[in-house]
This record gives C-alpha cells, structure tokens and sequence, in this order.
C-alpha cells in the first residue's frame, strides 16, 4: 500500500513497483489507508508523514493500536522530505520501521521493501 497526499508521487511509485512485479494499492491520507488495512491483506505500507486528514504518524499509531493480529508484523515505511534525526525518531515512536527520504529513489525503495518483506 502507497499513502500520500500528492497523487503524482503515488502515481509514480505505483508505475515503478508494478513493473518490478508488486501489486500495488494506493491512498492519498491516512484514513484512507486504515480504511484498507481493515478491507483487504496487505504486506507493506509506505507512508507519507506530513499529509492533511490523517498523517501518516497518526495512521502508524492506529494500526500498531489497532486489533488486526498482525497489527505488530505490517513494515511501515515512512516516505517524506525529512532527513533529521529528529523526523526519523518520530518515526520509529510512531511504530514505522524504516524510513525513505523524498525524492525516493528507485533502487532505494526496492532496497527498503526488500529488508522489510
């Protein structure tokens, strides 16, 4: 699953991944995603941080909350402009496990879903 609020970046991740073979789902806000994650089986969620209606910190807290019984188990990736220790902190306290800096690069992302799948 890909959240972010700016379509084209979605777009774009969705076009890479499908051609390296992944399926992709996609969402534009963290309600939108948790609205998924309760519908359907999903392996990783890569989430924007910094997003309007629910951003992906909040959507991280509520699934590693939530009683899905692999609530503990879903990779989180964060996926924003924020390199600071500080953001990746805030990350990792939000339940994320790993961490994609904008503009993400291919061979970056297809390194992090592998690590975490």
């Amino acid at each position: 699953l890909v959240c972010d609020d700016d379509k084209e970046i979605v777009e774009a991740i969705d076009i890479y991944l499908t051609q390296e073979g992944y399926t992709v789902r996609k969402a534009y806000d963290g309600e939108e995603a948790l609205k998924i994650l309760k519908e359907e089986e999903i392996d990783l969620l890569i989430i924007d941080v910094m997003m309007p209606v629910m951003d992906g910190l909040e959507a991280s807290l509520a699934i590693r909350l939530s009683k899905r019984t692999d609530a503990k188990n879903i990779p989180i990736i964060a996926m924003t402009a924020q390199a600071s220790k500080e953001c990746m902190q805030q990350c990792s306290d939000a339940g994320m496990n790993g961490h994609l800096t904008k503009p993400v690069a291919s061979q970056k992302l297809i390194e992090t879903i592998i690590e975490f799948t």
